[in-house]
């Protein structure tokens, strides 16, 4: 696990994987997946509406990507349970770093956001 943040009583757990297969470092190809787990320790279920991504390379260019739900899915979880997804991303760069929140809604239609700390972006090996 690289990261855990508890926001709202929402706990989110990334790990990310350089996909060799699917990169080209020659023509500055790097791809990463991102596996996330959000655990909702609230007594109420809550839902998922939307996501904001913030996707910076080893340039710091940044790039914004703002959708509704993940993987196609507006997840409802369960008081005590998760939902996992995996999705990813491509970077210019061999390292960058992703962060962002989930707007989230409870039962009782009560907003919040869910924040996603920083987390590394890496090629195997690129960090020393």
């Amino acid at each position: 696990m690289q990261d855990y943040e508890l926001s709202r009583n929402v706990a989110i757990d990334v790990t990310t994987d350089y996909l060799t297969d699917q990169s080209d470092p020659e023509t500055h190809r790097y791809v990463f997946s991102y596996h996330i787990t959000i655990t909702n320790h609230n007594p109420m279920p809550i839902q998922l509406l939307s996501r904001r991504w913030l996707i910076t390379d080893g340039n710091e260019k940044t790039q914004e990507v703002l959708g509704e739900g993940v993987v196609g899915e507006q997840p409802t979880i369960e008081p005590g349970k998760s939902y996992s997804y995996t999705s990813g991303t491509v970077l210019a760069t061999e390292v960058g770093a992703m962060q962002g929140h989930y707007d989230m809604i409870t039962d009782e239609n009560e907003t919040f956001q869910a924040s996603i700390e920083p987390f590394t972006l890496a090629q195997t090996h690129a960090l020393h």
